[in-house]
């Protein structure tokens, strides 16, 4: 569960690190000037709307009416809405706003007790907790049926009776032998005038040939799980071969019937056979395992379950089912799929990370980078694994981020600036892509955007990025000269305001005057130019001159070259000067 710790006073920071503790992965979201968080922001309404948009559990340790003007006009499906909480940033209240049945009433009685406080729940589902199916567990799902009546009994105190499989939940004592109402608890898809609750109990398993066709493996599960009468609600997993972990169709069934993906070891489904019906010997030659769907069934049912569908083949795959005897946890079954986030950190201050970025470091089991970029969010990593390489091991890098997640670890690759932006996002989707190795296919990446340099700069400058421009790595340790030599001579002639990243180290002293002077060919001596250093950082320096006055020699790699257009244009205003690239908004303003 991602929360935000959202604080705006000094006190409320305080309080915050002490509720911390008890939200894994939780963050907290300070107010520039109000106090040290792991988040600042500095607009109190924009922020908390940002957070409730990206579907961030919010927990605001301030007036409940702040987060009520903030909210309402975002209020549509309640569904789908985060959980909301405010907090008296004295420790005095806890007051769930919104999401009581996903998650907000329970995290409210969590924080109430650590604070030794009652909650101020309104809830009328949960204020008769004691007999409440508002907060399935995990796993479980509600299916067709009267819910409406069926909850509101419960709450009242109606006899509502339950029948069908019985297990630990929901509570014997909470229902009666004979009543109008019931819930029925079933693994079943057969019509009943009943609520039903549908149990994790069921694995689908899946074995597929290279490049099954998703669509074919999806028709043939439907038509197993009709054909049996079984519920896919009831699905706990969809579980295979580690060799298929980048098998499409694997991926396509577990989207479909709204389940995790688990895999096994062909030693772990060998060891299956005695239980398997259909073995062949072509499979286990092939893949070390007589048994791909009927055994990865079997295993992830556990050895109490059973067999319901035996393998059916379909056009390039097959499909078995099994029951296990009790509510399964997925996320103890088999191996996860690895999951490789790619994250630009921006310039470095912690006020440019975004959110999202650092929610995922604070999440990651492992996290790689250079040295510098993991120092810059130490305090987001603390206490777990570092893995950190040279500069210019690159490659290196992104094959042990890679290794890592492949191995079904939670990974951030950090990157300064935006991982897409001369950085290592483009570098894994290529190992990806070329490289035949199934772990690293397997892997789940995400790419998770950061301010990148020519933005900060812009930023500092004023608006030079206003009409159209590129970016151009100067760098041509992986680039032909030749090749960079073309791209500058088209920026030139195209007008482009141009941003040269990579410009100058201590090996590469000859491509910034030349492509300084391939641009003087199109543009005027008086042609701004910026040169950005350490941008976001303690010694930053932002230097505004002139394309006929600019010292190549005062440019290194942290450094950012800034080259305007031929219209791009430079004012001064409270003693500062200012930048900017008209676009034509206003006629009147160039007469």
């Amino acid at each position: 569960m991602s929360v935000a710790l959202v604080t705006l006073t000094e006190a409320g920071v305080k309080l915050a690190r002490r509720l911390q503790p008890l939200l894994p992965g939780a963050l907290v979201h300070a107010r520039a000037g109000r106090g040290v968080g792991d988040i600042i922001f500095s607009d109190t309404i924009e922020h908390l709307q940002g957070l409730f948009r990206d579907r961030v559990n919010i927990v605001a340790l301030c007036s409940s009416g702040i987060v009520i003007r903030a909210l309402a006009p975002l209020l549509a499906d309640k569904t789908s809405e985060p959980a909301v909480l405010v907090v008296a940033e004295d420790g005095s209240a806890v007051v769930p706003l919104l999401g009581g049945h996903r998650g907000a009433n329970p995290l409210a009685r969590a924080l109430a007790d650590h604070l030794g406080i009652a909650p101020a729940i309104t809830t009328a589902g949960d204020l008769g907790r004691e007999r409440s199916l508002a907060d399935l567990p995990p796993g479980w799902r509600m299916g067709a049926g009267p819910r409406t009546e069926v909850l509101a009994a419960l709450v009242n105190g109606t006899p509502v009776a339950c029948r069908g499989a019985s297990f630990a939940w929901p509570p014997a004592e909470w229902f009666q032998a004979d009543a109008a109402l019931a819930v029925e608890v079933t693994w079943r898809a057969a019509p009943s005038p009943h609520l039903h609750l549908h149990p994790p109990v069921l694995t689908v398993g899946v074995g597929t040939e290279r490049n099954a066709a998703p669509a074919a493996v999806i028709a043939l599960v439907d038509r197993a799980l009709a054909e049996a009468g079984l519920a896919a609600a009831a699905v706990a997993a969809v579980v295979s071969l580690d060799l298929k972990r980048d098998e499409p169709a694997v991926w396509a069934v577990a989207r479909h019937l709204g389940v995790p993906a688990r895999f096994y070891a062909a030693a772990e489904l060998a060891a299956e056979a005695p239980r398997v019906p259909n073995p062949s010997p072509l499979v286990a030659a092939e893949t070390g395992t007589p048994s791909v769907a009927e055994a990865a069934a079997l295993a992830a049912a556990g050895p109490q379950g059973t067999l319901l569908v035996p393998k059916r083949k379909g056009p390039g795959c097959t499909v078995a089912i099994a029951l296990a005897p009790a509510p399964l946890d997925a996320r103890t079954l088999g191996r996860a799929p690895g999951q490789l986030s790619i994250v630009g950190t921006g310039p470095g201050a912690p006020m440019m990370r975004t959110a999202e970025v650092a929610e995922a470091l604070a999440a990651a089991d492992a996290v790689v980078g250079y040295g510098l970029y993991l120092d810059l969010v130490a305090d987001l990593i603390h206490g777990k694994p570092r893995y950190a390489t040279a500069l210019g091991e690159e490659t290196a890098r992104a094959r042990l981020a890679l290794d890592l997640a492949g191995g079904g670890q939670r990974v951030c690759l950090v990157c300064s600036g935006d991982p897409g932006v001369y950085a290592l996002a483009t570098l894994v989707m290529e190992l990806q892509d070329r490289v035949a190795d199934p772990a690293w296919r397997g892997v789940e990446v995400t790419v998770l955007p950061g301010i990148s340099a020519m933005q900060v700069a812009a930023a500092r400058l004023g608006a030079p990025l206003g009409h159209d421009f590129c970016a151009i790595s100067l760098s041509d340790l992986l680039t032909p000269w030749a090749v960079i030599e073309a791209r500058v001579r088209a920026a030139a002639a195209g007008d482009f305001v141009v941003a040269f990243y990579n410009p100058r180290s201590e090996r590469r002293t000859t491509q910034l005057p030349r492509a300084l002077a391939l641009l003087a060919e199109h543009r005027s001596p008086t042609t701004p130019v910026a040169l950005a250093r350490d941008l976001g950082r303690p010694d930053e320096r932002v230097t505004l001159t002139t394309l006929a006055e600019v010292e190549p020699a005062a440019v290194d790699m942290l450094t950012l070259v800034l080259v305007g257009a031929s219209n791009s244009r430079v004012f001064a205003t409270n003693g500062s000067a200012r930048c900017y690239t008209p676009r034509g908004y206003d006629p009147a303003a160039r007469a």
